[in-house]
């Protein structure tokens, strides 16, 4: 524009010759329909006029099928192989994948890596998850014992212990150095309340050497607390290993770790059947070496949940089969948990004294789902029978949860699924089984 405002002339030559840019068409409903005028129709019976229909193109018949088929084009071997990953991802060509089926056809070394390949391609997606099945370890070991089976097997009673121990030393080699310090709750349950302890993932791992040591002394193996006066309440003995290291424990911790647990395997597997009747003392109570290595699996599979859930890693329940061993193992601890509580006056009073051996009043425990069971538990004499007869009383819970209940996870209150018959025998039964836990 000018200085006054005004275009100049050259400006208004180019305007004038421009094309102007059409107003907006008006709607279909703006229309006036009755003033248009329609094409004349035809009479009854008639041809119509000639303009009065528009001339209608007759289509073009389709294209024969052999001219849309691809061409597949001559490749060599070298190249057809180098293209099976591409052709897995869906990444070649129309004619490249052509190329690569009809070859896959003849060539069996070919075909195999494409199945290989394709199957892979599956574990990209993200919508899946990359985490091992916790049970390929034991199928994996199951095969290839099924081909060649162990000249010095793993004892049966020490199969929970290798198992657990194994899938905690999975979860700690996936985490990192800075993992090793997150802070962890060990929580048990002292007489009446629920008591806890803070400590990091290092701290537990060192918790659960320092209580391995007594199986290890058992077995004439060396205490990670050097023997000799070393406490044997699994309480002291961790209280013991923690103030005697100057720093807190480091992954550096799971080396001695991982080695002690796997000498103790390797020894009981050379030691024979006679040892697993040997006493492990834990202070105020003994266990055969059988027990002690059921109550280890134990307490290294509800310490390796607490590090899981402290690093946020997912970690699965032991297999039916230990899980129910574990069960069995809290089951038959249950009637020396009562009589003990009993004589501190936390338990009621015993109201029909049998004979050792006899059958006495019991509680029905039935345990569902996974691990699941039916056992019965004496509830006036450790040396009593339970029987399904004298019972008096009946509790259902979830196996994971009876396991959590005697870990001291969850309090008795809030345990039980279903209860039925004399609710005193029921109260003395749960808060036992809670009693069970401890540090």
């Amino acid at each position: 524009m000018s200085g006054d405002g005004r275009e100049s002339e050259g400006g208004e030559e180019e305007v004038r010759g421009a094309r102007r840019i059409p107003g907006p068409r008006g709607a279909a409903d703006d229309l006036d329909l009755e003033s248009v005028p329609l094409p004349p129709l035809p009479p009854p019976g008639s041809a119509a006029p000639a303009g009065s229909v528009p001339e209608q193109s007759v289509p073009e018949p389709p294209e024969a099928p052999e001219a849309l088929m691809t061409s597949v084009p001559d490749l060599p071997h070298r190249v057809l192989k180098a293209l099976l990953g591409a052709w897995a991802l869906s990444a070649c060509s129309a004619e490249e994948t052509a190329a690569v089926e009809e070859h896959v056809t003849s060539c069996a070394p070919c075909a195999d890596e494409a199945l290989r390949l394709r199957d892979a391609v599956g574990l990209l997606h993200t919508d899946g998850s990359l985490d091992l099945d916790p049970t390929l370890r034991s199928r994996v070991m199951d095969g290839c014992l099924g081909r060649r089976p162990a000249r010095i097997p793993v004892p049966e009673w020490a199969a929970p212990y290798d198992a657990e121990t194994a899938r905690l030393d999975a979860l700690l080699r996936d985490i990192g150095d800075s993992e090793w310090h997150a802070p962890v709750r060990l929580r048990w349950f002292e007489e009446e309340r629920e008591v806890s302890r803070r400590t990091t993932v290092a701290g537990v791992i060192g918790h659960l050497m320092a209580v391995d040591g007594l199986l290890s002394a058992a077995l004439g193996l060396d205490d990670p607390l050097g023997g000799g006066e070393a406490p044997l309440d699994p309480t002291e003995r961790t209280e013991r290993y923690w103030s005697s290291t100057h720093r807190p424990p480091t992954r550096a911790v799971r080396e001695p770790w991982r080695a002690q647990s796997h000498e103790l395997i390797r020894t009981a597997s050379f030691a024979g059947r006679n040892v697993a009747e040997a006493s492990v003392s834990y202070g105020a109570f003994a266990l055969p070496l059988q027990d002690a290595a059921l109550d280890r699996a134990f307490e290294c599979w509800v310490h390796g949940g607490d590090i899981a859930d402290a690093v946020d890693y997912p970690y699965e329940a032991p297999s039916a089969a230990h899980l129910h061993r574990m069960i069995d193992l809290a089951a038959r601890l249950l009637p020396a948990a009562i009589a003990g509580r009993r004589r501190s006056g936390l338990a009621g009073p015993a109201k029909d004294l049998v004979t050792a051996g006899a059958p006495g009043r019991s509680v029905h425990l039935e345990i569902e789902g996974h691990g699941g069971g039916d056992w019965y538990i004496a509830l006036d004499s450790s040396a009593a029978l339970g029987s399904p007869e004298r019972a008096v009383a009946q509790v259902a819970l979830d196996g994971v949860e009876f396991c959590r209940l005697a870990a001291g996870h969850i309090s008795p209150v809030e345990a039980a699924a279903g209860q039925e018959g004399d609710r005193e025998a029921i109260r003395d039964v749960l808060f036992a089984a809670a009693s069970l836990s401890r540090l």
